[in-house]
């Protein structure tokens, strides 16, 4: 069953071929067998999964039942959910249990979906290689050396290794998109305001982003369609009417301009990362695409903005974790400076430390002209690129990630390589836009992803260019080995 879509899983449960129940024992049996080999999960809600399952099972006899009715799926670790651990994978948060459902936990759970359990990732979402969580490194199920890319990387390896049918992960510089990349899957970032932020866990406001995280385009469909929505309760969210994804996957690429994005192909791409997507390009050509190479001048800029903007609203965010208000204690402090001190530090992990002190710094008296202002105008010049090339084509094309998973501790004690894993998936959610990994030919036996960036609000575009490639070619269909 595990190897099925979530369009065939939801046909078998409503033919009684079997039901969500045993859909779900099948599941939390796979976790049980194959999880410690790449601890993908931080929390496993066996009873809960079980409880909802038989809910859903009571909804399909009932002829009630949607596309997404008694699916098993996983949340990332950064979701809110009522009565169980949420801790995005940090000492500052372990004992947390939320006492509320972030909205798109809400969302999934209303159209029926099954919550396995809470996927691991980089602490606060704060890595690129989900090395920096508090309970240790997921490993990426094609090679268990590797790192599954972060900050989803829970998400990407549980999909990737069929513990779970798809996932939620979020994306605030590309954490959805480079582990999708690394471990062979699908993920899909939405345009900013697309999917409700409420009940997760911020790291930077103005950039997270929630998506799907699914083996198939048409899977990314269904479940963004669940996902999304206009939700009051966060002031970032766009009052836009749900769109049925899934169903406008039926266009040919005839006539479709796609753009090859100039600046993603020089130094710093692996050779063979860069054949891999070549050949995707090449595949869409086929398809009837007309190819053209366009130009995003200020993208070379958006690492070093996306390194001021991004600590300087997670130094903000996470201001509120001090032992008081919210997070870890420390025992027997002095005084109340003490508490702040020795909480905080005993609470958050290296890079969460250095990344608040680069935001604070970026923020302070005498520095905030000088970088963060500088940086948002960077920003703007950015955004301004895309929109000049949404001119030009209907959809941009590159690499999701410049090289293939790398091998665990090869960038821990190099923050600056680690940061550049995410060089060609920054831009996007500096200028708000959706973005996208789909599998392509694996180079050296390892994973590659092609991007393909949107428009705002084009998801169907994407989600249809995407399925359109999938039912050229099997790449999306391998299995890792001892997974399968």
């Amino acid at each position: 069953m595990h190897d099925k879509s979530i369009a065939e899983l939801s046909a078998g449960l409503k033919a009684g071929e079997y039901s969500s129940v045993e859909l779900t024992r099948h599941f939390l049996d796979r976790i049980a067998a194959h999880d410690g080999q790449l601890n993908s999960f931080i929390t496993v809600t066996e009873a809960g999964a079980l409880a909802q399952a038989e809910a859903a099972d009571a909804r399909i006899k009932a002829g009630e039942a949607g596309p997404l009715t008694g699916i098993p799926i996983a949340h990332k670790d950064i979701f809110c959910t009522r009565g169980v651990r949420t801790s995005c994978a940090s000492k500052m948060l372990d004992p947390f249990v939320a006492p509320y459902d972030a909205t798109v936990v809400t969302n999934l759970a209303a159209a029926g979906v099954v919550m396995l359990g809470k996927t691991n990732m980089d602490e606060f979402a704060m890595g690129s290689s989900n090395e920096t969580s508090f309970y240790g490194p997921v490993s990426n199920p094609w090679d268990t050396d590797r790192v599954p890319g972060g900050s989803s990387g829970g998400s990407a390896a549980a999909v990737a290794a069929r513990l779970c049918v798809a996932a939620t992960g979020t994306d605030t510089g590309g954490s959805i998109r480079q582990p999708a990349s690394y471990c062979g899957i699908t993920g899909l970032k939405p345009t900013y305001g697309r999917v409700s932020r409420y009940g997760m866990i911020a790291f930077a406001s103005s950039l997270d982003q929630a998506g799907p995280m699914t083996r198939s385009a048409e899977d990314a469909a269904l479940l963004l369609t669940g996902m999304s929505g206009f939700d009051p309760k966060d002031s970032t969210s766009i009052e836009r009417p749900v769109e049925d994804y899934a169903a406008a996957l039926g266009k040919d690429l005839k006539g479709l301009k796609v753009g090859v994005v100039k600046e993603f192909f020089g130094d710093g791409l692996d050779g063979g990362v860069a054949g891999s997507v070549q050949a995707a390009i090449d595949a869409l050509k086929k398809l009837g695409a007309e190819v053209v190479e366009v130009s995003l001048p200020n993208s070379g800029l958006s690492v070093p903005a996306y390194y001021v903007v991004a600590p300087a609203e997670c130094s903000s965010n996470l201001s509120r974790m001090d032992g008081v208000r919210f997070g870890h204690r420390c025992e027997d402090s002095k005084d109340l400076m003490d508490l702040y001190e020795r909480s905080r530090s005993e609470g958050f992990g290296d890079e969460v430390k250095r990344r608040i002190l680069i935001g604070t710094y970026a923020l302070s008296a005498g520095y905030y002209d000088a970088y963060y202002l500088k940086a948002q105008k960077i920003r703007r010049l950015i955004s301004d690129d895309f929109k000049r090339a949404f001119e030009q084509v209907d959809v941009l094309v590159g690499p999701a990630a410049p090289d293939t998973a790398f091998v665990k501790g090869a960038k821990s004690d190099d923050p600056v390589a680690m940061y550049l894993s995410d060089i060609y998936t920054i831009a996007v959610n500096l200028a708000g836009l959706p973005g996208m990994s789909v599998p392509v030919v694996p180079a050296g036996g390892l994973p590659v992803g092609l991007q393909i960036i949107g428009n705002y609000f084009e998801e169907g575009r994407l989600l249809n260019v995407a399925h359109q490639l999938q039912l050229a070619t099997d790449w999306h269909q391998a299995a890792p080995a001892g997974f399968a």
